[in-house]
Parts: C-alpha cells; structure tokens; sequence
C-alpha cells in the first residue's frame, strides 16, 4: 500500500517556540521557561499594564543550559522590556531577584510592576533559603510577583545526591507548583505568578530532570488559561503585598494568611483536578507532577481505560499545588472511597498532608497507603524515581489480578520475563564520560607519586574513575575544606585540590580564604579553561583574567601562586600579576607540583588552557586557528605499549587490532590537535602538515540524483505511542536525531515527546533519547520508555545498546532494531590498554534477543569513508531504519527538519541517503567506497570480500583504512 503524503506545515520557524501566539510548537522543557516571561509581559500588555520582569539564578542540571537559551533569545527579552542577569551563584541571584519587587516602593519606578523569575538547582535551592525565606516573608507586588523555578534531579542522574526541594519551599512558606509536562510548565507558570501577584508570595515551580530535559509539541495560545479571582477569601484591609516600613512579627503574621490566599487561588482556578470522576468509586489515587504522566501509562498497560476504570471504582485525583494540599478538593475526592492509594516520587509530601486534611472527616476514613502498604511493607518507595510498572503492580496488589485486561496480562508477564532475563546480565563494557581530547584537565588533574587531590563539583568529579589518587567530593564551594577538620589528625602532610573557575567565581574563593585562615597545607589548583564546561560551555560570570586572579589571591593572604600553561610565551606583561608568581609550561606540571607540596602553607596552581570542547567551537567558527597539522600512529612501527595513553589520558588514541597484535590510532574525527600523545617520543607517531580529510570519492561526488531512484517504504502506522529508542556516545551529535525526529513530527501534527538522558556524558559517556510518536499529544502518557516498551531501536553505538538499561527497554517480537555494528573504543580502554570490548559477545546478545528483527551494519566505518567524519554516523543509522520502513514520518518532513536545525545542512540530508543506499543497495555503497581503497591494497593491504564480515571480523580494511588512509597531503 502506497503512503498517503504528509500534510506538512511550511510556515514553521526556530523563531516560533517564543513569537507565535497562537497554535503549537516543538520546544525543550527548557525553552518552555524562557517563553514563559515573554508571555506573561504580553499578557499584561493585553490588560493594560505596562510590566517588566526581571531573570536570575544559576545553572545546574537539569536547568544547566537556561542562561544559554535566554541569552540566546536576548533580542526578543529586550523587546519585552526583560532584564536577564544571571547571578554568580544562587542565593545571589534570588536577592537580585528579590529586589525586583522592591522597585516600587522608591521614587523613579518605570513600571506598573516587575514580576521576576529565579532559577536554580536542587542544591542551589538548599543554598538560597536564608534569602527565599526573606523575601517570601517580605512579599510581592501586585503587578509583579516571583516564580523559583527548581531544578530537582530525582534519578541523581547527573548529580552528586538525588533532590527534593519540596520541603525545603515547605519550610519557607512557599507555595509550590508540579507540572507533570511542558505543557503544564507554560500553564503552572502562568498562575504561578498569578497566585504570587494575588497572595503576595514567592511561588515555586518543581522543574524535573525526566520533563525539563525533554521535547515536546504543545499548544501556545497565548490566552490558554484565563484567571479567575477567588471568591470565598477575604484579604486583609492593606492585602498581603511587600511595603516599607514593615516589621518582622508583621511579616510573620501574614505569611498565614498568604498560604489561605494562595489555596483560594488553588480552588477558584482548578489547580488541583478530579480526573477519572467515578461517583460510586472505591479506590481513589491521587497523583502529581512526572507520577501522573505514570499512573496513565500503568493503567493502560493494565488495559484499563476511563471507561473500565470507572467500572471498577477507581477514582483519579491530579494535585498541581503539591503544598499546601488544598483541603476541600481533597476531601471531595475522598469521599465514599474505601482505599487511596498516592503516587508521588521520593519523600512523601501528599500522603501526610492528605492524612491531616482528612482527619476529623465526616464518614468513615479511607486507608491510605503510599511509601507503605496497609502491612507497613515497602510499596512505592521514597528513594529514586516511580516507573509504570512499578505503580502497575502496585495497582493489582490493590485491586486484585483480575482487574486486568488480557492484553494487561501479558504485558506484566512481558516484563517479568525480561527482568528475568537480565538479572543473568552484566554488562560487558560500560561507556563511562570522560575528558574529552585535548581537555586540560588531562594534565590538571595529575599528582605526583605519593600524593592525593580531594575532587569538588565540575568536570573534575570524572576524575574520581581516573585513578589519579582524587577522592572525596564537597558541595560547592567547600573544595578543600574538610582537609581543615582532617589534617590535625592524620600524619598526611597535604593535600592537593581541584578547582574550576567557574566554582571559584561562584563560591570558592572563599574556601582558599577559609584555608589560609585556618594555616593548613593545601594545594588549589583552579583550572582556567575560559568556559563552565560541564554545563554546556557558558562564559564563567566576571570574565575574571588568570592575572586578576592571582592578584586577588595574592590578596587573600596566598603568598605562593604559579601559573601553569600551555602557551607560557602569552604573558609578557608580568607587571599585570600579583608580585612573586612564577610562570611554567605544562610541561614541568610534575615538577610544580611536588615543589608546592613542600611549601608551607597555602599555595595556589592557575592551570590555563582552554577547555577542548570549546576550542573545538572556536575552530569550526573560524574564531581561533585550527592548526593545519594532524598526528598519526604508523601500526608497522607502533608497539602497542600504550604509552601514548598514559603520557595524553586522550580519548582519541584508540586500539587497532593486526594480525600482530594489538596496537594504537589516532580517531580524527575526535582528535582535538592538543598533541600530549606526542610527549612520549615514540617512533611509530607521524605528523602530517596540511593534510586534509579524505572521503571516497563517491561520497563527496554524491548528488539528489544518487539517491533519486530509492523507493519510499511503506511507513508504521500511528496507533497510540510508538517508542523508539536511540543509543549513542556523548558528543557525538546524538541528541541531534531526537531533534530532527521530534521537529519532523511536529511538522505533520503529531503528537511527539524526546527525552535526552545525558547524564555526566557531555563527552565520551553513555547518551539515551527516548522518543515517542502518536496520533495526537494526548496519546503519550509519559515521555521515557518503559521496560518491554521499545518499537524500534536505533543503535547508534552498539556498547550504549547492550548495557542492562538499554537492553530492560527491548521486548522480543515487538522491537526491531538497526544496530551500528562498530564498537567506538570505551574510556576504559585509556585506563587499561588490554580492556576486551566483547565485540561477538555483545552482537550475539543483542541478535539473539532480537532475532530477525535486529539488522546490523557498520555505520561508523560507512559513514566516515562516505562522508570524512564519524560525526554522520547518527544520520546514517537514521535513513538507513528509514529505509527499513521503521520510522513513521515522511522523508519531507525529516529533511525540512533538518533544514530548520540549521547545522550542516547538506551533509546530514547525504548522510541520511547514504544510509537509505546501505539499507536498499549494500552493493552499491560497497562499490562507492572500494575505489578509494584501491591504493591501500596496492600497499598490501587486505580487502575483505564482504561488509558482512564486518560484524564478525574486526581486523579488516576498513578498520586499516581508518588509520591510514585519513589524511592526503
């Protein structure tokens, strides 16, 4: 059957996630939050006020990259009279933000109110609440008000401690808010602030790793929510806002009545909400944020529908305003009901709130059961993250096993069988994140033979699986620290210290004024890379210099300072630095530091290089000089001693396997020209100056008539959420496929959903997108995948695929793969140059699970003959599971997704029709890629006679092809 054309939206633009008024866009979680105060200025507008708002806070997963979306949408701030200015750490940021509700209590206000917005994560939330609880207390205006946004990581996906800032708002008197989806970020944010202006007080917004971080299309209408103003409360005569004079106790004494304010705002707006109504119901489940998104997906599994729902007395209950519970939409939605079961994440917030609020009620009381079964035993525990069918099997134990459908039947016995099975798991390599090439901290975070560093937060925490003798973390700002309260007991004499600039600006500087107060031996070693790189690359806020530092520090009481570089011969001008500091190559890194562990005292590294992620950048934007040279590994000279490894700790120097064993390459897709490799003088390395990056001919000669005589598949058909899961390597340009497949069915209606799980792995480590398709939004329940739950996997890297968390989401007879046959070397082998990569082992496990479902291919080898840079890979295994008939969106609506991404436009619709070629015509893309090869076998080198072997033959032409055959002069 022929596919019917996609209708395709042709007025789409980037633009219109933060100008379009009415209708849908595709947007991330967290441009959601930066839509949300333009927005609310063209709200006010619309009423005739004349508004301002004002943005600050700090960056921290899962709200890491916000200051980067809103400086990016600085024009369109500007023009809604939006002031961004980030803080240079938390608590800062919510004073600047408390200040923007004072503006009218002075002379010379420009405004009819500024409503702010603060943000930060988990442990900047902990960090902040000396000045929330200062600010709530004091108000907020009627025509401004304030929204906390907190970034929560309930999973401790990339976090030192799992958060929970509930209580914490709880303990401040702040209303908060749990959206349960990006739609709900756009709405909550609307009466969040809203119920700030109403009741005076700071409101909070919970803004949840598994939501913040994903995709979605939502609908934008600018007048979605109309406010109404409550009616059963009474305000005091002068209200509940901010004034001057105030008092303390004054402050205090209204803080009660702003918590009944804001609950009438909760009942008059229809916060909280009855879902699934069911008069005669005997079970009632109440749910908030992520967890509701989870109830709806485990009542489908379960088969039940509303419908059956209501036939079997289940009563549903959805809080928005998580505290304070608002009592009377509680106590209605208990009435009658025998049992309420309550579903929310971590410590339990709703279940002892609803208890309270239920006491005394008329009627018999229901059971609750939450954290806890009836018999005390654990149910939904308070520790990690809720999946479906976790709350699934919760519902059968309290309803009984009959309550399911068939098809719910086989669904749980699908997913007992799994876990079954992978409880023989274990995984037989883990892609761990780590330094990317050339990262400075490479060389950083070394210390001599003998001594140890204590790690902190930032990228340096990686260093912890280095074995670099670095342990021990602190929150931020405490780096060092705790040598303080150990040293006085331990005949270690010091102790070394990692430090980034970005930490320093925010709050260590006052942990080195804390060590030279207490006179301990300590070491800091700041790492001045010119970027805050764990978190996306920003600029470190007040730009301070490596000379401004050291005369600050210098200042501080820090009499020993030296400077460290790579490029020593730049400072010329020693009259900028604090007097006495010395200057040194890199080289002598060793050297210094087993000087500075002799001195007495505090003393002070500024390591200087810049970060490699972001010279990468500055390279391709030609802002800095990509040096025209590139360094290779000759394998007829190398002896596979891995000394390379050790001298560079670089990603980038990977195994190649010869009929003599293994030995070393140099990947230049990764190769971030630092060089350190070199250090060791080996004889097999070869520079090579001028050379570029060679493509086989046929790949760089490939135009739309190439492809033009490809078929067009017949497509899936959309019936409720078709899930596909993509496995891939930090920095490989992953997510990107999650972007132009999301954006894609955006383009032809679809409801669509893509979560990002990447964790540490800004680089080298470990990426997961899950993303969902449907007929309509409303079809997708929640926005990762559950175990048994995948219809199609694209295996972009084949290591991410066959680890436990991937393989829990494949279901034998349900998911068909496409599977990069290429096994991408793993830190792991950097720490061990004879680390086994299981290459048989781990194909075997993923074809045997699969069957014939599961199609093979090396992408990574294909893509970078084809195409010059392994970067294309992603896109390859995209067109190539398109051709399969695997991914149901049309090829114009993929390209003109790929258009509005707006990066390498050209080479990703090729890299997309080189992997349709490679699925429809092996032979054909085997031939395009021989002639390039001719020369290799002229030099001795063997062909293999099919890219079949590929899968079961590691030591081939291609891998040999890879090493050699990069660079032409």
């Amino acid at each position: 059957m022929a596919n019917t054309p996609a209708k395709i939206k042709q007025d789409v633009t980037l633009d219109d996630k933060y100008t379009l008024e009415k209708g849908r866009v595709f947007i991330t979680g967290t441009q959601a939050l930066v839509r949300l105060p333009l927005m609310q200025r063209k709200r006010d507008a619309a009423k005739g006020l004349n508004t301002g708002g004002f943005i600050s806070g700090y960056r921290g997963s899962p709200l890491a990259r916000l200051d980067q979306q809103l400086w990016s949408a600085k024009k369109q701030l500007a023009e809604q009279h939006l002031t961004f200015t980030p803080g240079i750490n938390e608590d800062l940021g919510a004073t600047a933000v408390w200040g923007s509700q004072q503006t009218h209590l002075y002379p010379g206000a420009r405004y009819d109110g500024v409503f702010g917005m603060w943000y930060g994560k988990g442990p900047g939330v902990d960090r902040s609440m000396d000045v929330m609880r200062h600010a709530n207390a004091a108000g907020t205006t009627p025509h401004g008000g304030v929204l906390a946004l907190m970034g929560d990581d309930h999973g401790c996906v990339s976090s030192t401690l799992g958060h929970q800032s509930d209580q914490s708002m709880m303990a401040a008197m702040i209303p908060v808010l749990h959206p349960a989806s990006i739609q709900e970020y756009m709405d909550y944010g609307t009466l969040g602030w809203e119920m700030s202006r109403y009741a005076g007080c700071w409101v909070g917004m919970k803004c949840v790793t598994e939501i913040v971080e994903s995709s979605a299309s939502v609908d934008v209408n600018i007048d979605r929510i109309k406010i109404k103003t409550p009616t059963d409360f009474t305000p005091p005569a002068d209200w509940l806002h901010i004034r001057m004079p105030d008092t303390p106790q004054a402050q205090e004494k209204r803080l009660y009545a702003k918590i009944e304010a804001a609950l009438a705002f909760a009942r008059a707006n229809n916060i909280d909400q009855l879902i699934y109504k069911t008069p005669k119901a005997k079970l009632g489940i109440i749910t908030t944020g992520k967890s509701y998104g989870d109830v709806l997906q485990a009542l489908e599994d379960l088969g039940i529908t509303e419908k059956e729902a209501e036939q079997l007395g289940i009563r549903l209950y959805k809080v928005g305003l998580v505290w304070p519970l608002e009592p009377q939409g509680a106590r209605t939605f208990a009435k009658g009901l025998d049992e309420i079961l309550v579903v929310e994440e971590k410590r339990d917030l709703i279940e002892s709130q609803l208890k309270d609020v239920l006491y005394g009620m008329d009627g018999k009381l229901p059971k609750i059961t939450g954290k806890k079964d009836d018999k005390g035993a654990d149910q939904l525990v308070a520790y990690g993250e809720l999946a479906p069918i976790t709350i699934a099997r919760t519902l059968v134990k309290r309803l009984g096993s009959t309550v399911t459908s068939k098809e719910g039947t086989a669904r749980l016995k699908l997913v007992e069988t799994r876990e079954k099975e992978l409880q023989k798991h274990a995984d037989k390599v883990v892609r761990l994140p780590y330094y990317c090439s050339g990262c400075p901290h490479n060389t950083s975070t070394k210390v001599p033979e003998g001594s140890r560093a204590v790690a902190g937060i930032g990228c340096h925490y990686m260093v912890q699986w280095m074995d670099r003798e670095s342990n021990i973390i602190t929150h931020m700002g405490g780096e060092g620290v705790n040598w303080i309260g150990n040293a006085p007991f331990t005949d270690e004499k010091h102790v070394f210290s990692n430090l980034g600039d970005g930490t320093y600006y925010h709050s260590g500087f006052l942990a080195i004024r804390q060590a030279v107060s207490a006179g301990v031996n300590i070491t800091y070693k700041i790492l001045y890379n010119d970027a805050v790189a764990m978190t996306g690359g920003q600029p470190v806020e007040g730009q301070l210099t490596v000379e401004q530092i050291s005369q600050e520090l210098n200042a501080e009481g820090v009499k020993t300072i030296t400077i460290v570089s790579d490029e020593p011969e730049k400072y010329t001008d020693r009259s900028k630095f604090a007097k006495g500091i010395t200057i040194h190559h890199r080289d002598d890194m060793e050297k210094v530091q087993k000087t500075l562990r002799d001195t007495a005292g505090v003393s002070v590294i500024i390591y200087d290089q810049m970060c490699a992620a972001e010279k990468r950048r500055k390279r391709k934007r030609n802002q800095i000089v990509d040096p025209p040279k590139r360094a290779f590994i000759n394998d007829a000279v190398c002896e596979g001693c891995g000394d390379c490894s050790v001298q560079s700790n670089c990603v980038s120097v990977e195994p190649l396997e010869t009929e003599y064993g293994r030995k070393r390459k140099i990947n230049q897709s990764s190769c971030n020209k630092d060089f350190s490799c070199l250090k060791g003088f080996c004889p097999s390395f070869v520079t090579v100056n001028g050379g570029k990056i060679r493509t086989s001919k046929a790949g760089a000669e490939a135009t739309d008539k190439t492809f033009a005589h490809l078929p067009t598949p017949t497509l899936p058909k959309l019936q409720g959420s078709y899930n596909m899961l993509v496995t891939g390597i930090g920095g490989t340009g992953v997510i990107t496929i999650g972007a132009i497949v999301g954006m894609a069915a955006h383009l032809e209606g679809k409801g669509v959903t893509v979560l990002d799980q990447t964790g540490l792995a800004q680089k080298n480590g470990s990426v997961m997108s899950h993303i969902k398709l449907a007929p309509t939004p409303a079809d997708i329940h929640t926005v990762r995948i559950d175990t048994a739950a995948t219809d199609v996997l694209l295996g972009c890297d084949i290591v991410v695929a066959d680890n436990a968390a991937a393989l829990a989401k494949l279901a034998p007879n349900r998911t068909k793969a496409v599977v990069n046959s290429h096994i991408s070397p793993t830190a792991g082998f950097t720490l061990n140059p004879d680390t086994d990569f299981h290459e048989q082992a781990i194909v075997k496990e993923i074809a045997d699970t699969l069957g014939k479902h599961a199609s093979f291919v090396d992408a990574t080898t294909l893509a970078t003959n084809l195409m010059g840079d392994a970067i294309a890979t992603n896109m390859f295994v995209l067109g190539y599971a398109w051709q399969q008939g695997l991914v149901p969106l049309s090829i114009e609506s993929i390209f003109k997704a790929v258009e509005l991404n707006g990066v390498a436009i050209g080479a990703n619709i090729k890299a997309f029709n080189w992997g349709r070629m490679a699925a429809h015509s092996p032979k054909v893309v085997d031939e395009a890629v021989r002639p390039t090869l001719h020369a290799l076998e002229e030099a001795g080198e063997p062909i293999s006679k099919s890219l079949d072997d590929i899968i079961t033959k590691r030591v081939n032409f291609l891998t040999a092809y890879q090493n050699r055959a990069y660079a032409e002069q």
